[in-house]
């Protein structure tokens, strides 16, 4: 089964990323080797974003996201795994859900949007 986690962060926990430096970065480079781990991204900051909606076909965009928050999405792996407990090993050894954020996981649908 496929899942995604998904990388959550807040201000403060981006400043703890930034003060752990190259061991930080080491540690998500690591998860790139676990079996299972197929892709990954890391994120721009939210203040880079650009919302889209479409109202009564006229889009329509705002700068940011839509929603304060107190925490944003950072990034985000994909995964193999067999089971959720699976999923949920690898997520614990991401930083994020240690250095003050949190990796959600959420299976992927497999069904085509088409």
């Amino acid at each position: 089964m496929k899942y995604a986690l998904l990388l959550y962060s807040s201000p403060e926990a981006r400043e703890r990323h930034e003060e752990g430096g190259d061991a930080v970065l080491a540690e998500y480079a690591a998860v790139f080797s676990k079996p299972g781990v197929v892709d990954g991204v890391r994120l721009e900051g939210p203040h880079t974003a650009t919302t889209v909606r479409v109202d009564n076909g006229e889009a329509l965009l705002s700068d940011g996201p839509f929603v304060d928050a107190k925490e944003y999405l950072g990034g985000l792996f994909l995964i193999e795994a067999d089971n959720l407990d699976a999923a949920t090993a690898i997520a614990q050894t991401i930083p994020a859900a240690r250095l003050g954020g949190a990796v959600e996981v959420r299976p992927i649908n497999e069904q085509p949007l088409s």
